[in-house]
């Protein structure tokens, strides 16, 4: 079962905020050590920015598509 777009919305920055606070609590160097992968904090503050950046890049796709053929 997908969940839908609404929920995903508030899911995601939920999901992300929870991992940045146990980052911020857990990890001793935690404004440095966001920088490494291997880091839940680089996740956390990846993920609300990915999201967006897809989506408007895939509206943006798909208005030259239509642009495309109706010219």
């Amino acid at each position: 079962m997908f969940l839908s777009l609404p929920t995903l919305t508030v899911l995601i920055p939920l999901i992300s905020l929870a991992g940045l606070f146990y980052s911020a609590s857990v990890e001793e160097n935690f404004p440095q050590g966001c920088t490494s992968t291997a880091s839940l904090c680089f996740y956390s503050l990846l993920l609300p920015i990915t999201i967006p950046v897809y989506v408007f890049f895939h509206l943006w796709t798909w208005m030259g598509i239509k642009l495309f053929r109706h010219n």
